[in-house]
């Protein structure tokens, strides 16, 4: 490959002896599938890399046989399932104890269920959480789109839900956010499920950014993280886990400490 280009009709190939050339170790962490490009995409490579004896070395929450379990026209990735698991030791690193659960301090970030009290219980976390500074609306730019902040004081922004994970917004605009904002609060967390399926994988994504880069959350939801989502189906059902997992962790007091730069009345 020079610039990106090949000469061969076939992109594979010449991308796979590239990557190979760099590296005969891959290591992926949180490996998932929830695309068909990316399904199609993905068996054709790994055909070619382990045919060069490229090692792979991964992490997911999702065993092989269930990678992009229910998605389109998953009968072309079957092979790649196949593949993997000729090529992969599988080892299950399953436990019945959940560690982040243990370091809840019982902090007020994670409010529900929806109501009056709750509400108000949100207006006190923002007014102490932003030292009562006047609070304004505020806009992100983002390739030539505006993301609209409807209220922001320093370092914190609060939206509702439907502000973030009912409008067409993906990973990149959610850094964008956290970029300027390390605190958010997050209004009217719904119940989850197959009903508001991009919503529900929306709202996963916004949770990963936010707990990559290490923000605070607070958040007014229908229910406690662990009963948020109604029905277990397709890809979402399996990331929904590692979702629960790091909303309960946000919530502890070893977060807060890890992350002391991010309060939202720098």
């Amino acid at each position: 490959l020079k610039n990106g280009e090949t000469k061969q009709a076939d992109p594979i190939p010449p991308v796979a002896s590239d990557l190979f050339g760099e590296a005969r170790l891959l290591c992926f962490d949180e490996f998932t599938v929830t695309d068909i490009a990316d399904a199609m995409i993905l068996a054709r490579l790994f055909g070619e890399l382990f045919a060069k004896g490229c090692v792979l070395v991964a992490t997911s929450n999702v065993e092989p046989d269930n990678l992009y379990r229910d998605g389109l026209n998953r009968g072309l990735f079957l092979p790649f399932i196949d593949l993997l698991k000729a090529n992969a030791e599988i080892i299950s690193l399953d436990t019945e104890t959940d560690y982040r659960l243990g370091k809840t301090d019982g902090a007020p970030v994670w409010l529900s269920p929806l109501g009056a009290e709750t509400e108000a219980a949100m207006d006190r976390a923002w007014y102490r959480e932003t030292s009562g500074a006047p609070a304004a609306s505020a806009e992100i730019g983002r390739k030539g789109r505006t993301i609209r902040v409807p209220a922001a004081a320093g370092r914190a922004a609060r939206f509702t839900f439907a502000d973030l994970c009912a409008q067409p917004l993906g990973a990149a605009d959610y850094l964008a956010i956290v970029a300027q904002y390390s605190t958010i609060f997050l209004d009217h967390v719904p119940h989850l499920g197959p009903h508001l399926r991009n919503e529900t994988k929306r709202f996963i994504i916004l949770v990963d950014a936010l707990y990559d880069q290490g923000a605070r959350l607070f958040a007014s939801a229908a229910a406690e993280p662990q009963h948020l989502l109604t029905a277990r189906k397709g890809t979402e059902g399996f990331e929904f886990d590692r979702t629960v997992s790091r909303l309960i962790e946000m919530q502890s007091q070893e977060y807060a400490a890890a992350h002391p730069q991010n309060s939202a009345a720098e």
